[in-house]
């Protein structure tokens, strides 16, 4: 069996979610949580010490996966050509047994709905039989996404299979190389100390008698849980609420 599989260039994505909302033009999909390609931010750390975290993640069609043997109805196989793992929609009963298996988070669902028929990004084989790139490759103004037989790939970018926010690739082999972001540089020297003295006063035109915008220092150095809204990547969402929470700004 073949094996193709993508490469994504952690350095290089900026979260413009231009594969994603592609993926949804090519596969004629509306706006809700429908997503075959997914575009994950969030906040990592806390002031002075900031940075967002940025996830491009589709399917990575993985040489075991788990989804697979999970279905009870043999409704999700892994086809010869390409490796592609797809959905036999006459087959899924929409009982959620892949989508727990998968460690990804990869099979996607239109709503809460039990018996709702699970969905995924497919490799985009309907272009790879015409000779085209799979749409979010194709997309990617970044070039942070390529595409092509695992083997070569692994060439050409090395064979690191897994992030520092990602499960183990061990666990299914996924058919992907990955190029993780680069050490946070400070670029300008600055003053954090002075920056919160100015975020503390009301500014020239305020009325006198109006207090700080803040008086203690620690909920800006040390935010309470949960007062971030995103502030950790999930890959498995509970619901299509929180999917869309997580993976906003693309519709």
């Amino acid at each position: 069996m073949a094996q193709y599989g993508f490469f994504f260039d952690q350095s290089r994505c900026t979260g413009c979610r231009g594969c994603s909302i592609a993926c949804k033009g090519w596969y004629d999909i509306p706006a809700g949580p429908l997503k075959y390609m997914r575009v994950y931010q969030w906040e990592q750390g806390a002031f002075p010490n900031v940075r967002l975290g940025l996830l491009a993640i589709n399917c990575y069609h993985c040489e075991n996966p788990a989804c697979v043997d999970a279905c009870p109805h043999q409704a999700i196989f892994k086809e010869e050509k390409y490796g592609a793992v797809l959905v036999d929609q006459d087959r899924c009963q929409g009982e959620r047994d892949c989508w727990e298996a998968c460690p990804y988070g990869s099979i996607v669902y239109a709503s809460d709905q039990r018996g709702e028929k699970a969905q995924k990004c497919t490799m985009c084989i309907d272009r790879l039989e015409t000779g085209e790139l799979p749409i979010c490759v194709q997309s990617c103004s970044l070039r942070a996404l390529d595409f092509g037989p695992l083997d070569e790939l692994r060439k050409k970018y090395g064979d690191l299979d897994s992030l520092e926010e990602l499960p183990d690739g061990s666990i299914t082999r996924p058919s992907v190389v990955f190029k993780p972001r680069d050490g946070k540089k400070q670029l300008i020297p600055w003053d954090g100390d002075k920056a919160l003295e100015l975020w503390q006063q009301r500014g020239p035109f305020a009325p006198a008698d109006l207090p700080p915008t803040f008086t203690s220092r620690e909920p800006v150095l040390e935010p309470a849980a949960g007062s971030v809204g995103r502030d950790r990547l999930v890959l498995k969402a509970g619901s299509v609420e929180e999917l869309m929470t997580a993976t906003r700004d693309d519709e």
